[in-house]
């Protein structure tokens, strides 16, 4: 954390702006809430960021405990970054308020389509906190071919470590619909689109807790 920029105020907001306040940062974190990803994923995703900046970024993350690296044995031999049992349970929270306060602020674009604002919006926008918070089990999102796999324990979200008790398939777009329809009939129209597999309770379940039953247009609001 050598040479990382300090407000140096003892107060939680800028404690935490000088581990989250520098850019990328958060941009980083929001990958890899979706899941372990590659050094090359991680650049992909952010065009843009400067192959150094994003080292330095990913260590001083590391260093804080945020996340882990883990180098994966042969065949595959690579390198993948994942958020850590601490990041799971403080960086959610903080991704998810970025992304209500921004949600009205995205523009209806094409570009707005990707499968992590799917993600971004269908399901962590969607967290009912009293619903999850005697909740354990995990789950595997498909989104236009990206997969995302979290779990629910302890009334948060938490890294995936059991088969899925749940596996939703969809489009980013039905998964932004669903959530931000203008009408009640675009929306729940998008959500039928949508399909769970699993056991009926299991799926009944999961869509309570991430307000994916019925119409759940702005319910997180």
């Amino acid at each position: 954390m050598a040479g990382r920029k300090s407000y140096n105020q003892n107060c939680p907001i800028a404690r935490g702006l000088d581990v989250l306040g520098e850019r990328w940062t958060l941009l980083i974190l929001r990958e890899l809430l979706g899941g372990a990803r590659r050094y090359g994923d991680l650049r992909e995703a952010l065009p843009g960021i400067a192959t150094n900046l994003l080292a330095d970024r990913l260590r001083d993350l590391e260093d804080v405990g945020l996340i882990d690296r883990t180098e994966l044995p042969p065949p595959v031999a690579r390198t993948v970054y994942s958020l850590s049992d601490e990041g799971w349970q403080k960086v959610p929270p903080v991704i998810r308020a970025v992304a209500t306060f921004g949600l009205n602020l995205l523009e209806p674009a094409e570009s707005a389509l990707t499968p992590l604002n799917g993600f971004l919006a269908g399901i962590l926008l969607g967290i009912e906190p009293a619903r999850i918070a005697n909740m354990v089990a995990s789950y595997r999102v498909e989104i236009d071919g990206r997969r995302f796999e979290f779990a629910v324990a302890g009334g948060a979200l938490a890294a995936a470590h059991e088969a899925p008790a749940v596996v939703v398939t969809a489009t980013a777009a039905d998964l932004i619909t669903a959530r931000i329809g203008a009408t009640a009939a675009e929306r729940k129209a998008a959500l039928r689109r949508c399909k769970f597999d699993g056991d009926q309770a299991a799926v009944d379940a999961m869509r309570a807790a991430f307000q994916l039953a019925g119409d759940p247009g702005l319910a997180f609001a």
